[in-house]
């Protein structure tokens, strides 16, 4: 597919609703830093979420990126049949004593955290459980209740040693630069969820290893987990890509696209006439 110096990139969407104008822009940034660099775009499917991932979803993401005129090497991996790539790196944390079972409900965090929150505005998890002792994990394991890993931030740090980040402007002829990761503001995140064996967090780090990442192009809104991301590429001896983080499409309220908040469809707007030439145009590609 590829030859062992050139650039690989990724767009990996997760199929939990239609894309929008702004996965359009992501995926044709990506595709243009590659084109630029004389890299390889792969197309990646997160669908770790398996309760809110469809295929239909899938199906119609593959027909919005091809009517984009994209397209990407085969096979493209899909997270929901690897979780035990995830799960094996779990359990390499698990053996570095980086884990620990957490069994807080959402109530419990946001009652507990009080003001303080992670970069991404929610309740800073206060490490309740962190406390519990072999005797007390134990039990609670025991008793089936509903668990959650969560990576001891404070031991994690001081085995990792300093972090550093490798990132370039928006521009594929912008200079390399290097920045310290403060993995610490995130507290002690989930590493594998109560619903599925791994996190966001654990899966794409696992999975642009797996693949041989090399550069990341993402929105700013994932900016803040690049400290996370470098600090399990070094506790797990992975590569770490060169990342590189673009502003994003807003609304007329100023917000960010979101299928959750039913941001309109590449579908919509096709069926509204839209072109894909006009789609480039108006984001700039």
């Amino acid at each position: 597919m590829s030859g062992p110096s050139q650039p690989i990139f990724r767009f990996a969407p997760s199929p939990n609703g239609y894309l929008h104008i702004g996965h359009a822009f992501s995926a044709l940034f990506t595709h243009h830093w590659a084109d630029a660099l004389g890299g390889v775009m792969l197309l990646r499917i997160e669908d770790i979420d398996t309760a809110r991932c469809r295929p239909e979803f899938v199906d119609a993401l593959l027909e919005d990126l091809a009517w984009l005129g994209l397209s990407w090497p085969e096979p493209v991996r899909r997270q929901s049949e690897h979780f035990d790539d995830y799960a094996r790196a779990a359990k390499t944390l698990r053996e570095q004593g980086l884990l620990y079972p957490c069994f807080c409900s959402r109530a419990e965090i946001r009652a507990a955290a009080g003001e303080s929150t992670d970069p991404e505005g929610a309740p800073l998890y206060p490490g309740t459980c962190r406390g519990l002792g072999p005797t007390g994990r134990a039990e609670r394991l025991a008793s089936g209740a509903p668990v959650q890993w969560r990576l001891d931030m404070e031991r994690a740090i001081a085995a990792a040693g300093p972090l550093l980040i490798r990132e370039t402007q928006p521009d594929p002829s912008a200079p390399l630069t290097v920045r310290p990761a403060d993995p610490a503001r995130w507290g002690d995140v989930v590493i594998v969820r109560k619903d599925t064996p791994a996190s966001y967090h654990l899966s794409v780090v696992v999975d642009d290893a797996l693949q041989g990442i090399t550069h990341v192009t993402r929105g700013m809104d994932l900016h803040a987990s690049t400290d996370i991301h470098v600090l399990l590429q070094a506790l797990l001896g992975l590569p770490s890509p060169v990342y590189c983080h673009h502003e994003l499409v807003l609304d007329e309220a100023r917000e960010k696209l979101a299928k959750s908040k039913g941001s309109e469809s590449l579908r919509a707007l096709r069926a509204a006439g839209w072109t894909a030439v006009r789609v480039r145009k108006e984001l700039g590609f």
